[in-house]
């Protein structure tokens, strides 16, 4: 149930693209369709009749990042809990329920949103709504069912973490490039953390964030607002508000040193440098420099046709992969990633030199206008593959709002987008990449001891 979200940006962009259409009729996608209950649960229909089927998304505006001290992995756990059983439907019942229904449900847990989804036929959206209406308060927990699954949480830490050498270093990059902010904790939470949690924390962190008005319910598919409407109020609409604490994150104070972090493993097989940059998101940054981004991004790092691949794999042939990442979806503070992987017989040495010098040639060269001009046609060309997904738009929406965005935001990106230039993009680069507020990892196999 765990993700840890890599990068949400090709799924922002492909899904953003296709909401073009909500303010051009001409060339109509999805075209949502909101409305709050009184109890403030916000509601998002997005129709696609394309085939019988529906997508239920429930989005808590909580995350990892919004943990008390001390108690890393209480978001994730939480999700991992909320399938123990309510008074109504027992232990296993709601994940039984599904399966019998033939759909298909699961969950996952970030820093800044927690959030659940069921697919069922169009028949079954009354279940699934009322199944997921039941545990937002009616969550029954002791410690029989707490405790082995806390257990189950420290056995996925262990696999997913214990067992690969990229994911610990990747632990201890963000932990030396967040100083302050809660971001520099992971999402499934340090063990020794993990291993003190229990019933009466997983409880309170329920009963504190867990609540409609903190919640935003997304459905897509074979519906209309009409035929959601009245479900959403019988199942939802019943559900009381409560007082839900400010959303208070520590400031992160400013950088003045660049941090290295090496990672030698005999699990390594392919080595690798990673450089991870402070950029800002949508909600920090204030303006447009993160739809910049999102097009620098596009333009060196994204697949094949990127600069940095023609340069350092074709070219030069120095590496076997080299690209970048970089997702504005972020309560806080995002980060602009540029990561490359030698060829064999290349001294990881040498393909970090190029590296940075290619980001060092950036800065001062710059990008074309022609260059910006393409990278956003390929942007908004690459959303046409996403239009059948019933998971794009609640996607999208969901990450949107639960970090500060709204849908109006999403509905905008083809025009904030389209804005760019490329002086824009060159005069944030010297912004965004300052070594003192980098960190780099190195990835290597173990030295052989003779």
């Amino acid at each position: 149930m765990f993700s840890k979200f890599k990068s949400v940006l090709s799924l922002y962009v492909i899904g953003c693209s296709l909401l073009l259409p909500l303010s051009s009729a001409q060339s109509a996608v999805f075209n949502p369709e909101s409305f709050t209950l009184d109890n403030g649960l916000e509601v998002v229909v997005i129709s696609n009749h394309r085939a019988p089927i529906v997508t239920q998304m429930l989005w808590y505006k909580v995350g990892a990042a919004d943990e008390d001290v001390g108690e890393s992995g209480n978001a994730h756990f939480l999700e991992h809990l909320m399938f123990k059983g309510t008074e109504r439907f027992k232990s296993g019942e709601f994940s039984a329920l599904i399966a019998k229904n033939g759909g298909q449900e699961n969950a996952f847990t970030s820093w800044d949103y927690t959030a659940y989804h069921q697919t069922v036929a169009k028949d079954r959206l009354e279940m699934v709504m009322e199944l997921e209406a039941d545990r937002m308060t009616g969550l029954i927990l002791d410690d029989e069912k707490v405790l082995p699954e806390r257990e189950v949480v420290r056995e996925e830490r262990r696999s997913r973490v214990g067992n690969s050498p990229g994911a610990q270093l990747g632990e201890v990059m963000r932990a030396s490039q967040f100083l302050n902010h809660p971001y520099r904790i992971p999402i499934i939470g340090w063990d020794h953390e993990i291993e003190a949690l229990n019933t009466e924390t997983a409880l309170a962190f329920y009963r504190k964030w867990y609540a409609p008005n903190n919640a935003v319910l997304i459905i897509s598919g074979d519906v209309t607002v009409d035929e959601v409407k009245p479900l959403a109020e019988k199942y939802y609409g019943v559900i009381p508000s409560k007082k839900i604490p400010e959303r208070i994150r520590t400031a992160e104070p400013p950088q003045n040193a660049a941090r290295r972090v090496i990672k030698e493993s005999h699990l390594v097989t392919n080595p690798s440098v990673t450089i991870r940059y402070l950029a800002p998101s949508y909600r920090t940054a204030g303006n447009n420099d993160p739809y910049a981004l999102q097009v620098l991004d596009e333009i060196i790092g994204s697949g094949a046709t990127s600069k940095l691949y023609k340069k350092l794999v074709i070219e030069e042939k120095l590496a076997a992969s080299v690209g970048t990442s970089y997702s504005p979806n972020a309560y806080d503070q995002s980060t602009f990633t540029l990561y490359i992987s030698p060829r064999p017989g290349v001294e990881i040495d040498e393909a970090e030199k190029h590296l940075r010098q290619e980001i060092s040639d950036l800065i001062k060269r710059g990008v074309s206008q022609d260059e910006v001009d393409r990278a956003i046609a390929r942007m908004v060309d690459a959303a046409v593959f996403a239009r059948d997904s019933l998971a794009a738009a609640p996607n999208v929406i969901g990450r949107a709002i639960t970090t500060g965005g709204s849908v109006e935001d999403v509905e905008a990106w083809p025009e904030r987008i389209g804005a760019v230039t490329s002086e824009q993009i060159n005069n944030l680069m010297e912004k965004v990449f300052i070594d003192n507020q980098s960190v780099t990892g190195v990835l290597l196999p173990a030295k052989r001891v003779e």
